[in-house]
């Protein structure tokens, strides 16, 4: 059991500084613009998920909250 909870470790670790990658992404690019390298795209990525998931109605909402339920319970 013990291997098993240092992966969950690894695997919340691992989350949580793609979510802060991700954090600085969107924040890099609203302040220089879309032309960062290795950043560029993040915004227009999460707005294209965001209108993704908008546009499957109850199936979207789902998807949604199954999302937030994972990362809440981490």
């Amino acid at each position: 059991m013990a291997i098993l909870d240092n992966v969950k470790t690894w695997i919340k670790d691992i989350t949580e500084v793609g979510l802060s990658l991700i954090a600085l992404g969107v924040v890099a690019e609203i302040i220089f613009g879309s032309g960062i390298p290795f950043v560029g795209g993040i915004v227009a990525n999460l707005t294209a998920l965001i209108a993704t998931l908008g546009g499957a109605g109850v199936a979207g909402l789902i998807a949604l909250a199954i999302i937030l339920y994972l990362f809440k319970n981490k």
